[in-house]
């Protein structure tokens, strides 16, 4: 599975701002961070913010922080917010989806969206944190 820029800018701040929720970053610090585009992820931390996962702090030292509990938002809470579900990408139109191959491709490719989307209902921000500060 290849993740859009937009889900992989999103996990990237919301990992970094979940990494201590007291803390405040600014996307400018995020973006250097990560060496990502700031026009871009400010869009991206607008959309977190209506999820309810981020809160903008205004004022000096404002910034970003993370709302949400690391222990109960997914990946795929994340992702889904920019990423298009698998159940609903439609392959009827696609050269050759009404063959016997096409279907069964279909099928194939299918079940492979699915095991991916239960894998990352399954890992946690907390989890992915965990992870990468033993890496």
């Amino acid at each position: 599975m290849r993740l859009q820029k937009a889900s992989r800018y999103a996990l990237y701040a919301a990992t970094e701002l979940a990494r201590d929720p007291v803390r405040q970053l600014s996307a400018a610090e995020i973006a250097a961070i990560y060496d990502i585009s700031l026009n871009h992820l400010a869009k991206i931390l607008r959309e977190l913010g209506r999820a309810g996962m981020v809160e903008a702090v205004r004022g000096v030292g404002g910034g970003y922080r993370f709302i949400a509990n690391p222990k109960r938002t997914s990946l795929y809470d994340i992702i889904e917010l920019f990423e298009e579900p698998a159940g609903e990408v439609s392959n009827s139109g696609l050269e050759g989806a009404k063959t016997p191959v096409g279907k069964s491709l279909i099928a194939v490719t299918t079940e492979i969206d699915l095991i991916a989307e239960a894998t990352l209902r399954s890992i946690s921000l907390a989890t992915l944190l965990r992870d990468a500060e033993a890496a």
